[in-house]
C-alpha cells in the first residue's frame, strides 16, 4: 500500500464523522481529486476483498470505516444494545424524512396523534433539526433531517431512502 492510501486510511480513522474527498485534498496538499477518488476506490475495493470485519463506506457525504451489516448481531451482543428508536419516533422520523420540509401539525395529521414527544427525541439525537419557521400565522418550526441521519441509515443522500414501490415490493 502506498503512503498516500496510508494517510486517507488514517485520516479517515480519525475522523469523527464522514470525511469528504475535497477535505482529504485539503489536508493532504499533494494529491488532486482525481488522484484521492482512485486511491479511495482501491481501499474501498481492498477492504471488500479482505471480506474482514470493517468495510469502508462513502455515507452522508464523505467516506467513514464501518462494521459490515451482516455482523450486526454480534455487535448488538457485544454491546447489549436495544433498539435506537422507539416504534413511534421511527414513524415519526420515516414522516420527517419523506416529506421534508415539514410541521408538527403535518406529522401529527399523518400519524393521527400528537408527535411532539418523538419530535423532541429525535431532535435530541439528532436525527432531525429545526429548518427555520413557516410563514403562516403561529409561525410553526419546519423540520428536517440532519447529516447524522444520513449517517445512521447509511445513505449517500436523501435520494438514497426507499421509494414508496420498493417499500411496497419489500411487503410483499
Amino acid at each position: 500500500m502506498d503512503e498516500v492510501k496510508s494517510i486517507i486510511e488514517a485520516l479517515i480513522l480519525a475522523s469523527e464523522s464522514p470525511l469528504a474527498v475535497d477535505k482529504i485534498v485539503e489536508v493532504i496538499g499533494t494529491a488532486d481529486k482525481k488522484e484521492i477518488e482512485h486511491r479511495l476506490k482501491e481501499i474501498v475495493h481492498d477492504y471488500q476483498e479482505r471480506k474482514g470485519g470493517i468495510c469502508l463506506q462513502e455515507v452522508a457525504g464523505g467516506f467513514q470505516f464501518r462494521t459490515r451489516s451482516d455482523l450486526g448481531p454480534w455487535i448488538k451482543k457485544l454491546k447489549g444494545l436495544r433498539s435506537f428508536l422507539t416504534p413511534t419516533s421511527l414513524e415519526t422520523l420515516a414522516i420527517i424524512a419523506y416529506r421534508q420540509p415539514v410541521v408538527k401539525a403535518d406529522v401529527d395529521k399523518i400519524r393521527g396523534v400528537d408527535a411532539g414527544g418523538a419530535i423532541k427525541k429525535l431532535l435530541e439525537k439528532k436525527l432531525i433539526r429545526i429548518m427555520g419557521r413557516k410563514d403562516v400565522p403561529g409561525k410553526p418550526m419546519i423540520y428536517g433531517t440532519t447529516k447524522k441521519f444520513l449517517e445512521v441509515y447509511n445513505l449517500q443522500d436523501l435520494s438514497d431512502l426507499p421509494t414508496l414501490q420498493e417499500l411496497k415490493e419489500l411487503q410483499q
